[in-house]
């Protein structure tokens, strides 16, 4: 049999994991890496930064549920995608960075770009390692591949010496590992799910919550068992993080403005792989004598800032199949008037938001904004939220239908991941309509990504929330040191006219009426569009860090 270089045996390898798209930036160090990835015909991506290539590869595996793969070339380039996978780690994302490495025979002689990549790595991964050997490659990305896959999720690192991946091996000589990935925790054992089915079934005012752990749920039809549970189970649901969309926005359960009310008058809560971090409030919005039921796949979440009076290691969406099968003794015929009310006050938050939505007002009132723009990508889109305040204030208000219709960065608050968490969706879904919220500060991280989507033909289509301020910053200092407010002033930009260079759409807005048609030119262009939506610049607590 014919010998292969080790960028061959990689590209194979990663083939072998499901993997059809990687996300790049060109560098010597990773040449035989790239080659090998055109040579095996895989959809090679390149970007701009390094650090977009991790956010793509990031939004591939929330998208897919396949391994995210980024390949970037030694030092800079590693160092450039640092933040992309420290987002990653802490939204428990399965994703593998390879990195290029220095020439085996220079360690330690100052090669080109030297660096010992893998100690960076060792608090942000679930694993990182250098690879040393051509002919174990495949081992090194099965094994990688096991460890990003271990309980929720997360990344992992391997850096390969360029001449490990150019060197050629006999294709027969290589190990190619089979069926290398091990199952993670299931469900319940009987005991345990009798005495939770019986705290549901004595709640009178239950909550259900559910988190990321949720998403990354091995149960392969948890989106209808889901809804069979809660819609004859009959409590409020919340989601969030890379839990929104495992319900349709407008399903009877799912709250969308009443977390922190339900949560604080809540006699049982079923969390089902939730953080109890500062999106929600440490766990101390939960009513104190509150019965906490914990599942999470992870077991350093159970119990984690709160305690919980059940806490189990299994799979989310395993346990909710399992309470499905229990129907008999919780599911219900009538509403419950603890239901009703939680949706009464649902209905009245929303009417208040409603009527700030119908403003007229020049400039542009942020609600508006955000009900134009949710209006307008409607409940099939796929749209990903790159800001602070103004992606907090149109999140309340954009529609989803599925897991991955809204991508946001997670608890990491990492701005520039909008070109590239767009970018990948639109390689994963062609055929899908893509969108990214701006902020106008969170704009300028990975703007140059629009020449990336321009060469590669993926028409995005981009709107800021323009009002000229680091809004969500100003608002912490206004309240923390009001007599010393500096550096919040950003000024308006005109953001389209870059796109416009570049070779895609744009078009600036300064009227809440146009905001709808200016969108819907931008699609019609059928290139990567950016319209620039001036707002109001106001005072908003939708960030404020518990503050």
């Amino acid at each position: 049999m014919a010998k292969i270089t080790g960028g061959q045996v990689v590209a194979k390898a990663l083939k072998a994991e499901g993997v059809d798209t990687v996300f790049t930036l060109t560098g010597g160090h990773i040449m035989p890496l790239m080659d090998g990835c055109v040579s095996e015909g895989m959809h090679v991506i390149d970007v701009r930064h390094e650090q977009a290539a991790a956010h793509a590869a990031d939004a591939y595996a929330r998208l897919t549920g396949k391994l995210g793969v980024a390949l970037v070339t030694a030092g800079p380039g590693v160092t450039d995608a640092l933040t992309g996978v420290a987002n990653a780690f802490f939204a428990n994302t399965p994703m593998m960075l390879i990195g290029g490495r220095h020439l085996t025979k220079e360690d330690l002689k100052g090669g080109l770009q030297e660096m010992d990549h893998p100690k960076l790595f060792e608090s942000i991964t679930r694993w990182s390692t250098t690879a040393w050997n051509t002919g174990r490659l495949a081992e090194y990305i099965a094994t990688g591949a096991r460890h990003a896959f271990t309980n929720r999720g997360g990344p992992v690192f391997i850096d390969m010496p360029w001449d490990i991946t150019a060197d050629m091996v006999e294709e027969s000589a290589i190990l190619w590992p089979q069926s290398a990935r091990a199952n993670r925790p299931s469900g319940l054992p009987d005991e345990t799910l009798d005495e939770i089915v019986e705290l549901l079934a004595q709640a009178s005012q239950p909550v259900i919550f559910g988190g990321t752990g949720l998403r990354w749920t091995q149960q392969p039809d948890f989106l209808a068992t889901l809804s069979e549970f809660t819609t004859n189970y009959k409590a409020p649901v919340f989601l969030n993080s890379l839990a929104r969309g495992s319900l349709p926005t407008g399903h009877p359960y799912l709250g969308n403005r009443t977390r922190s009310e339900a949560l604080k008058e809540a006699d049982v809560v079923l969390s089902l792989g939730v953080d109890w971090d500062f999106r929600t409030g440490f766990g101390k919005k939960i009513h104190p004598d509150a019965t906490i039921i914990h599942i999470d796949q992870d077991p350093s979440k159970v119990g984690w800032n709160r305690d919980a009076t059940i806490g189990v290691v299994a799979d989310p969406g395993t346990v909710v199949a399992q309470l499905v099968a229990r129907l008999d003794t919780l599911g219900r015929t009538g509403e419950r008037e603890w239901t009703t009310q939680i949706f009464a006050s649902e209905a009245a938050k929303q009417a208040v938001a409603d009527e700030a939505a119908a403003s007229d007002a020049d400039p542009i009132h942020p609600e508006r904004f955000a009900r134009e723009v949710a209006d307008f990508f409607g409940d099939d889109s796929i749209v990903a939220a790159d800001g602070g305040d103004i992606v907090s204030t149109t999140a309340k208000w954009l529609r989803t239908s599925r897991p991955g219709g809204l991508l946001d960065p997670g608890p990491f608050g990492c701005l520039g991941v909008g070109a590239p968490f767009a970018l990948a969706a639109k390689a994963v879904e062609p055929d899908t309509r893509v969108g990214i919220v701006y902020g106008d500060g969170s704009f300028g991280f990975n703007a140059m990504e629009y020449d990336t989507l321009i060469r590669h033909e993926l028409p995005v289509i981009g709107v800021i929330g323009n009002d000229g301020v680091w809004n969500n910053i100003r608002t912490l200092h206004r309240i923390a040191h009001p007599d010393s407010v500096h550096l919040s002033e950003i000024g308006f930009r005109p953001y389209e006219k870059m796109v416009e260079g570049l070779g895609g759409y744009g078009e600036l807005v300064e009227k809440p009426s146009e905001i709808r048609p200016a969108l819907e030119r931008a699609e019609e262009s059928g290139v990567p569009a950016l319209v620039n939506v001036k707002i109001a610049d106001q005072i908003r607590l939708s960030s404020a860090y518990g503050m």
